[in-house]
């Protein structure tokens, strides 16, 4: 693959735009107020209805169609997500469980729903196999990843109130509440409907593709603007973070991917996407709970300064493994 297309036509683009919403902030055209509103935009609206109209445009011969893939999915990425929330909360004295939650969220989860199309599409061409990648990957780290992230930080955020002399909380309800979001029920809503076999109209997606589409651009300019208004901290804890994402997850989805004999394009394309920045969406939770912001927001920026080289560096290393022939 041309190493010089994908970074100018995958990559430079993301920092571009992060760069620009950073140039804003500093020069007092938005701040970090006008990032969360931003932000509330992203999480409540576009990247709903984007992972909405992705996912329930499928089908479940899609869904099925390489069993290899989703599974790999599931467990690789849900695993790094729950190593890293462990690895926060417990080897970090000063850390409490909703720090290591939004760690969880940032580290622990590609930012599939904000760049997965961006990045994948100009790599790999407009095809539906790169839509199923992004579909499946979309459904790990938005329908469970999320939930799973906002329940562990209510549940930690509720803890504390209890320590303070509060009532002891309903279990159920962080999970509940985690559920009542729309950038959680969307895409579990969508993934339902798929199952059970209801049909969408294609004639009903332009109503949603509109704001879909300010997804990634509002996403990465309002981080630009958020780095601009907290005072980046690139200490261990950041330095750790961008390690686990940009190396231990995409080193991970490969090894495993090889001993399952996954197929060679999508093996590809999901190293790719374990090699994607932090979500995004981590940062804008972390922004809306003020939790963690200036560690998480460093972590991010470092990691997408990274991803410039990391991207090219596990394409190659996985065509080399697979030129190896460590699939036979």
């Amino acid at each position: 693959m041309d190493m010089t297309h994908i970074i100018l036509y995958a990559v430079v683009p993301i920092l571009v735009v992060m760069l620009g919403g950073y140039i804003a902030g500093k020069k007092g055209g938005f701040n970090g107020d006008n990032a969360k509103t931003f932000n509330k935009l992203v999480l409540d609206f576009a990247l709903p209805a984007a992972l909405f109209v992705s996912i329930v445009q499928a089908d479940r011969e899609m869904l099925a169609a390489d069993i290899k893939l989703t599974l790999v999915s599931l467990f690789v990425i849900m695993g790094c997500f729950m190593g890293v929330y462990f690895i926060y909360k417990y080897c970090f004295k000063k850390n409490t469980g909703a720090d290591a939650a939004i760690m969880a969220l940032i580290s622990g989860s590609p930012t599939i729903g904000f760049l997965g199309f961006a990045i994948l599409e100009p790599i790999f061409g407009t095809t539906p196999r790169v839509a199923l990648v992004v579909a499946i990957v979309g459904i790990v780290v938005n329908a469970i990843g999320i939930p799973v992230g906002l329940s562990l930080l209510n549940a930690s955020d509720e803890a504390q109130a209890v320590r303070k002399g509060g009532k002891k909380p309903n279990p159920w309800k962080p999970v509940i509440h985690a559920l009542a979001q729309p950038v959680a029920w969307a895409p579990i809503l969508a993934v339902i409907m798929v199952l059970v076999g209801i049909h969408w109209p294609k004639e009903l997606s332009p109503s949603f593709d509109l704001i879909a589409k300010a997804n990634a651009s509002v996403a990465v300019f309002a981080a630009g603007v958020t780095l601009s208004s907290v005072k980046v901290t690139i200490n261990w804890q950041a330095i750790l973070g961008s390690i686990l994402k940009m190396i231990v997850m995409p080193a991970a989805i490969l090894i495993v991917g090889l001993l399952v004999k996954m197929d060679p394009m999508n093996l590809r394309m999901l190293v790719v996407a374990g090699c994607l920045p932090p979500a995004f969406s981590g940062i804008i939770i972390a922004d809306e709970y003020n939790t963690y912001v200036a560690t998480g927001t460093s972590s991010l920026t470092l990691s997408v300064i990274l991803f410039m080289g990391f991207c090219p560096l596990w394409i190659w290393l996985t065509d080399v493994a697979l030129r190896s022939g460590f699939l036979c």
